[in-house]
């Protein structure tokens, strides 16, 4: 796994899929060419572990978007290829 910090503001530059309501991981299945995500080495296809250290199993698809909403400044994220 890795660990990427992205300084805000939004946008962060990717789109998540999956979530416990899906039955299947948070991944990034989209990233803006250029932007935050894509600059710091995110791949589309790496699974989200967690989000600001708060493990992404046990939560939803929008409780994962509300928790990168609530990032503010700074967003930082674990992933794995």
């Amino acid at each position: 796994s890795y660990k990427v910090i992205l300084d805000g503001p939004a946008p962060w530059g990717f789109r998540l899929q999956g979530g416990k309501d899906f039955s299947m991981p948070l991944s990034i299945s989209r990233l803006t060419p250029g932007g935050k995500a894509a600059q710091a080495g995110v791949g589309v296809g790496d699974w989200v572990l967690s989000i600001d250290g708060e493990l992404t199993s046990p939560m939803t698809h929008i409780e994962a978007q509300n928790r990168i909403r609530a990032c503010g400044d700074r967003l930082c994220l674990t992933l794995s290829r």
